[in-house]
């Protein structure tokens, strides 16, 4: 082997063992619903809503959602065939590295599905980071209700204090101030497309986010200056709120991912 290319690999092995000493959560669905690797409950769990989340059930409990072996970006995937409004998520705690006064990470992972297609009627979140709404306390990317579909990040804290009179959100304009869009975003049915989140300091007063997908940094948001609270019994990386396509990849970090390593991470 040229010495070149030597060099090469062991660079990119010692990339890879880098990141994965700050992974808290892994879930590759090769081997079922169970994440691969969590410093939390690794077992997902379902409950009839959000609402219900306290009586929900290890394991995956839908008729429109199982694994579908060998279709995902790497093994097999978790497909959502319907719109899906049933609760399904992993446990936050440990598994995000949520601290109160102030948290850093990174949130990977992989989608396929054509928007104006494949989704149903109204908005659309891959995935939400809370233990309450998509508006308290929350980390979330979504897909907008109207045609052609927009991709955002929207990122709040504490409800009460960026939001004290509790304005629906398409009557905010400071709702629609904080979010990160793409107006163009890459999705196709067929194609997988890599999106991460990456923040620090939230709850710290200065927090901020960045979303990329595939590799190139799409925005960032503006100061996130609320607390971020957490009930941690109720702290959840909620799956597939109203999606519809196949999920893949689930990676969490406790630091913030450079841009030059989010773009190695899609590799």
């Amino acid at each position: 082997m040229k010495p070149v290319l030597c060099l090469l690999l062991a660079a990119v092995s010692v990339y890879a063992a880098d990141l994965k000493k700050s992974r808290t959560f892994h879930a590759s669905f090769d081997k079922g619903t169970d994440a691969d690797f969590a410093l939390g409950d690794k077992r997902l769990h379902t409950a009839t809503n959000y609402k219900a989340q306290l009586e929900a059930k290890p394991g995956l409990d839908h008729p429109d959602v199982s694994i579908a072996k060998g279709q995902g970006k790497v093994g097999s995937a978790l497909q959502f065939r319907k719109k899906n409004v049933k609760a399904i998520f992993y446990q936050g705690a440990k598994n995000v590295p949520f601290r109160e006064d102030g948290w850093t990470g990174t949130i990977s992972f992989w989608l396929n599905l054509s928007p104006d297609q494949d989704l149903e009627p109204g908005f659309c979140d891959p995935i939400q980071v809370t233990d309450k709404a998509f508006n308290d306390s929350a980390i979330w990317v979504d897909f907008t209700r109207d045609q052609p579909r927009h991709f955002r990040l929207g990122v709040f804290g504490d409800l009460k204090t960026w939001n004290p009179g509790n304005v629906p959100a398409d009557k905010d304009p400071n709702f629609t101030k904080r979010l990160v869009p793409v107006t163009q975003p890459p999705f196709q049915r067929g194609k997988w497309t890599h999106v991460v989140i990456a923040h620090t300091g939230l709850g710290s007063g200065k927090g901020m986010a960045k979303l990329y997908l595939d590799g190139k940094l799409q925005g960032t948001t503006p100061s996130i200056a609320e607390p971020f609270r957490w009930d941690l019994s109720r702290a959840a990386l909620r799956l597939g709120v109203n999606y519809v396509g196949l999920f893949d990849e689930l990676t969490v970090y406790n630091e913030a991912l450079t841009d030059q390593e989010v773009a190695k991470l899609r590799r």
